[in-house]
């Protein structure tokens, strides 16, 4: 297979907790208007590598699905009143975005289908990277609890775009499809949910992110 340019959009865009079922997440923990900033480097003081380059590294290939086309898994974007869905020939094919107004609030979501062998809880190790490297980064949020029982990583945080202090929310699921027949493992897919605001119409918005992040699901088809 064809190596494919990884899109995930952590941050292009702008940047649920879960044990057996989600839990209500507590979006209202970012509405902060504090500067810290925090600064994440490895052990051996280097930038934190990004997911993307890590799965490039190991000889992993992804092809971008349109997620209402799947048919051995369920992924699932409500959309709140008010917003809709965008489109633009930049965005990767298969990539849904929906947005309130002309560009935030927005939430962005893309499914890669994974070809490869690979430590899916390495991988997970490298799933905040992206977002830790933003300017002025702050993490306000974060959790490594599966989702809908699948591994998973979410964070949340603030950073600096372009003159604006932004807030957003990233979730990062690995989930199997459901076997083609007994025996089978099932495709193994890379989903990914990016919520993002600017800062100071967070709390104005809350209750819409709210229901995105709260109506996202993943779940294996019966």
């Amino acid at each position: 297979m064809t190596s494919r340019r990884w899109a995930v959009p952590f941050v292009l865009l702008a940047i649920a907790t879960a044990g057996c079922g989600p839990q209500p997440p507590d979006y209202k923990s970012i509405w902060t208007t504090s500067t810290t900033t925090t600064t994440t480097t490895n052990p051996n003081g280097e930038p934190p590598v990004p997911m993307s380059t890590y799965l490039e590294s190991v000889g992993v290939t992804g092809d971008p699905v349109e997620p209402e086309k799947l048919t051995d898994l369920t992924v699932t974007l409500p959309r709140p009143k008010g917003w809709q869905q965008y489109s633009s020939p930049s965005l990767a094919p298969g990539t849904r975005v929906i947005t309130k107004g002309s560009g935030y609030p927005n939430a962005t979501l893309v499914t890669y289908r994974l070809t490869g062998t690979f430590d899916v809880n390495e991988a997970l190790t490298h799933a905040d990277a992206e977002a830790e490297v933003s300017q002025n980064f702050k993490k306000l949020n974060g959790s490594k609890n599966n989702f809908h029982g699948f591994p998973s990583s979410m964070i949340e945080g603030s950073y600096d775009l372009s003159g604006q202090r932004m807030q957003s929310y990233n979730r990062v699921v690995f989930a199997r499809g459901k076997p083609a027949k007994p025996g089978d493992q099932g495709a193994l897919y890379l989903i990914t949910l990016t919520v993002t605001s600017f800062e100071n119409e967070a709390a104005k918005y809350g209750p819409d992110i709210e229901d995105v992040i709260k109506g996202f699901t993943v779940t294996a088809k019966p």
